[in-house]
């Protein structure tokens, strides 16, 4: 038999992530047989060994490395699948009835471009609600794959835009932000060699996939903790262009020259069926 069912995906994703059938039923709020009997029936069904047991735990075999990746594909998309569902029946929105998409943007990000899709989509005489979702860097991916966003700005080659549909809606260049009294703040233009080994100033480092870069400098929770530490001489960043409208007078933006574009998308999943999404990307694109 070839169907699985939520329950077992979800008790199984326990198990292997907590490596502890004991864990695991804390976990899920259960006794541990009925979940020890749930895992077992599963093998049988699929007839295949998930989990080597012994007495400090459990690890994955083969088959159920494959059944953790594409078990947690298939939570995050029925949750998603709830979440999308929820909204275009206005479920919880303010007034109940009409749709509302969730846009996702990391914070601080293409300002000016941001306000012209969102007032020239309100202009659209059957235009959905449009939530703004504010975000930390490369967060996008995660809220579009688990449902919490419907739609998001993404920015390349910072973001990746694998699995996802999308329309291009601006390049840009790059600019360093420096704390305003550093020596190569007085420059007219920078190179990524220039400030790619700066030992009194070391580049800020954003989280990918839950885990930090390594390297020397401090890292970065927030927008607002990132702009605090450059203007104390602690750090500095390379941006696109467009974050000028965030910077303060303790900083100072020199342009990159040699730094690849940052290309602003509008992306959306696939699988979408959405009419007031579409009507959002024909907006964007007119744009």
């Amino acid at each position: 038999m070839d169907s699985l069912e939520t329950r077992e995906l979800r008790y199984f994703v326990a198990v292997a992530e907590e490596q502890h059938f004991g864990r695991a039923a804390e976990r899920l709020g259960m006794a541990q047989p009925p979940l020890s009997r749930a895992i077992q029936q599963l093998e049988r069904r699929l007839g295949v060994c998930l989990l080597d047991r012994n007495r400090r735990g459990v690890s994955l075999t083969g088959a159920g490395e494959v059944l953790l990746h594409e078990g947690r594909a298939a939570l995050d998309a029925t949750a998603a699948a709830a979440r999308r569902a929820r909204r275009a029946g206005g479920a919880d929105g303010p007034g109940g009835s009409r749709e509302r998409l969730v846009l996702a943007v990391k914070a601080a990000a293409a300002h000016e471009l941001l306000q012209k899709l969102l007032d020239a989509y309100a202009a659209e005489p059957d235009a959905a609600e449009v939530e703004v979702l504010p975000c930390g860097f490369c967060e996008q991916e995660e809220l579009l794959r688990d449902g919490r966003a419907d739609v998001a700005l993404m920015h390349t080659p910072y973001n990746s835009l694998a699995g996802f549909d999308s329309e291009v809606l601006m390049s840009e260049g790059q600019i360093a932000i420096l704390p305003a009294g550093h020596p190569l703040a007085a420059r007219r233009t920078l190179t990524m060699a220039d400030i790619s080994d700066v030992p009194d100033l070391p580049h800020a480092r954003w989280p990918r996939h839950g885990t930090y870069p390594p390297g020397p400098g401090p890292e970065i929770r927030d927008q607002t903790q990132l702009a605090q530490l450059i203007a104390l001489g602690r750090t500095m960043a390379a941006f696109p262009e467009s974050a000028r409208a965030w910077l303060w007078g303790e900083h100072a933006a020199v342009p990159l020259t040699d730094a690849p574009p940052v290309v602003t998308h509008i992306v959306w999943p696939a699988h979408s069926r959405s009419l007031s999404l579409a009507g959002l990307i024909r907006t964007a694109a007119r744009l």
